[in-house]
């Protein structure tokens, strides 16, 4: 498709009408000069009003609507289908954009040509920063990463090493991959390399894609690699888990299955084959305890609203 923007910036919409509506705003406000962009909302059968708001309230967005839920990857390779930048932004629908983030990534991709995916900084909402680029997950991550392992020794040097924590994430540097919630892609890489892989529905098709970039020789400089760098002068607010949260045992299988997908697409040749049985099991294992975590936390948290409820209901007897 002929590029007709500097920029187009996809975002992603799942039930989030009021921060969808916060997020093109911050867009629209943080881009005053210096950039031509374009944005395309695709909205996977949201039920909340969304596309309505999208229609009523920014006549100039491009909507697209799907019939159901096709997942993070395949929701943003429609985007990207109709995109008309020389750049396109996939961007979370829960993430508030920051002065001239748009223009300060767009110049150090112009001026970086060996650049194929940028990654800005994200912040959390009290302005501290998000672990938002890491090195690639291996055997020790799967170990010590949201597990009990892992709370058990917080400081040990795997999550360290994953997150990048030891460096203070104030300089532009090369990274292995960076979050999708906010991920920019050169056309030209696109076009060599491809978009999300839709196997995933969800999680683990931005460590994809990157990993496929970091790869991939150049067609315009076969004897270089692209490069996924991290631009921190470029900074968005970014809400975490506001979709995924409404479905947590969904989203704790999609990330498991996401994570085996990924296993087996990149690293089972790499594995000794005594090892391997054992990557599934122990996936399906942390699955599991994840999933009872889950249902503690909601049968306690349960508990605490009946006692809440009849505590006031004994007060408003007396």
């Amino acid at each position: 498709m002929t590029s007709g923007f500097d920029i187009s910036v996809v975002i992603l919409n799942w039930n989030t009408e009021r921060l969808l509506r916060r997020c093109i705003a911050s867009i629209k406000s943080s881009t005053k000069t210096g950039v031509d962009y374009e944005i395309i909302v695709v909205d996977n059968a949201s039920e909340d009003g969304s596309r309505a708001m999208v229609t009523s309230e920014f006549p100039d967005v491009k909507l697209v609507t799907n019939k159901k839920n096709i997942g993070f990857g395949a929701g943003n390779n429609r985007g990207a289908a109709l995109a008309r930048g020389r750049y396109i932004l996939f961007l979370n629908s829960d993430t508030e954009m920051h002065e001239d983030c748009l223009l300060k990534m767009m110049r150090y991709a112009d001026e970086h040509l060996e650049v194929g995916i940028i990654g800005p900084k994200l912040l959390n909402t009290d302005g501290s920063l998000q672990y938002s680029c890491r090195h690639y997950p291996n055997l020790a991550t799967g170990f010590f990463r949201n597990t009990p392992l892992g709370r058990l020794f917080p400081a040990n040097r795997h999550n360290s090493d994953y997150l990048m924590s030891s460096w203070d994430h104030a300089t532009n540097r090369n990274v292995d991959w960076v979050s999708g919630a906010a991920l920019m892609i050169r056309r030209e890489t696109a076009n060599e390399v491809g978009m999300f892989d839709e196997d995933y529905f969800m999680y683990c098709e931005d460590v994809d894609l990157c990993r496929r970039v970091n790869m991939a020789r150049r067609s315009m400089a076969p004897e270089e690699n692209w490069k996924v760098t991290y631009v921190p002068s470029a900074s968005i607010t970014h809400f975490i888990g506001r979709s995924s949260d409404k479905v947590p045992t969904r989203m704790t299988y999609e990330f498991h299955r996401s994570q085996y997908l990924f296993y087996r697409k990149h690293y089972l040749h790499s594995t000794p084959i005594v090892l391997r049985p054992l990557i599934p099991v122990g996936i399906i294992m942390r699955a599991l305890g994840q999933l009872i975590r889950y249902r503690v936390k909601h049968i306690l948290t349960r508990l605490r609203q009946r006692q809440h409820a009849q505590g006031n209901h004994s007060e408003t007897r007396e």
